[in-house]
């Protein structure tokens, strides 16, 4: 904290694909100070973004919703992060954990029939739904769109859940060898899930610790999920829409949170503490620390 100015410089570096021994090379610290503010802007913008959603916003559009895959620590840990996007806006509206036994060739990972459901991804997804469900305007049925899975019928059948839910279904289809033309399914998949699978394609290209082949890899729950935390405010507030049209706009801007593209400077001016906003149960979890079994929680407040 001798350098308040490190704050956003690890912030941009974190999003602009460099691991955390580059950040520091390239800003004069130590790679365990900036692993330590790493781990602190994932808590700030899991605060940042709860105090976004109490801000009165009502969901007028579909949301789109799939889980980022990735692991912990090692590939037999797997994890994956719920995103919900909004179909038109592409606003990160949730990102929740979904840790599970990771999937392969090895006898004991074992990959899950199509049909099977997965308990942990069933609880991810309802934690979701109800959290959006609580930023619809009120008798307005919520359209989400999502893969085949069957964790989403499984997870929609409670009353209190799936009553309000409209559920559009896009299986993923068996495509050909590469270059061959797309299927009509392949595209009609592609285009209605094309928020989220973009919102991961960024995640997977910017962040070094989600790359194919790499060594930066995650080795808790909490600071993977802290650090899609981080993209998602980036993705919302600083980050223009697209940037191949020349739109600018950024997704908080077309949800009426902002009337212009932020910065980093302007994301970290304000403290924010967590007995000040309306986290969830799991959000609260993530942020002392206690999701992971075995590690220590976080006892004091959080300060940028």
């Amino acid at each position: 904290m001798k350098r308040p100015t490190l704050l956003a410089q690890v912030a941009a570096g974190l999003t602009a694909g460099s691991a955390h021994r580059q950040i520091a090379r390239s800003t004069r610290s130590s790679k365990t100070s900036v692993t330590r503010i790493a781990e602190r802007l994932g808590r700030h913008a899991a605060l940042f973004h709860s105090r976004a959603l109490a801000s009165g916003i009502r969901i007028r559009e579909p949301v789109v919703h799939d889980h980022f895959e990735t692991f912990i620590g090692r590939q037999d840990h797997a994890l994956g992060g719920g995103t919900a996007v909004g179909a038109r806006s592409w606003f990160v509206y949730d990102v929740d954990p979904a840790p599970h036994r990771g999937s392969g060739r090895r006898p004991d990972r074992q990959a899950k029939e199509p049909e099977t459901v997965s308990t942990p991804y069933v609880s991810s997804i309802r934690r979701t739904v109800a959290g959006l469900l609580e930023l619809l305007p009120t008798d307005e049925p919520l359209h989400l769109i999502a893969d085949g899975r069957a964790d989403y019928r499984f997870a929609l059948r409670r009353k209190d859940l799936g009553g309000r839910i409209v559920l559009h279904a896009y299986p993923n289809p068996k495509r050909g060898p590469k270059g061959t033309p797309r299927s009509a399914e392949a595209i009609a998949r592609d285009a209605a899930m094309f928020p989220v699978d973009s919102l991961h394609q960024f995640v997977r290209h910017t962040c070094a610790d989600h790359k194919r082949e790499t060594i930066a890899f995650g080795r808790r729950l909490e600071s993977i999920i802290g650090r899609l935390q981080l993209m998602a405010v980036w993705k919302n507030f600083i980050k223009g829409r697209s940037e191949r049209a020349p739109d600018r706009t950024t997704p908080a801007m077309r949800m009426g949170l902002a009337e212009e593209p932020w910065d980093w400077a302007r994301v970290l001016s304000r403290r924010l503490f967590p007995t000040r906003e309306a986290l969830s149960d799991s959000q609260t979890r993530l942020y002392y620390k206690r999701w992971t079994p075995g590690l220590p929680e976080l006892r004091r407040s959080h300060a940028v």
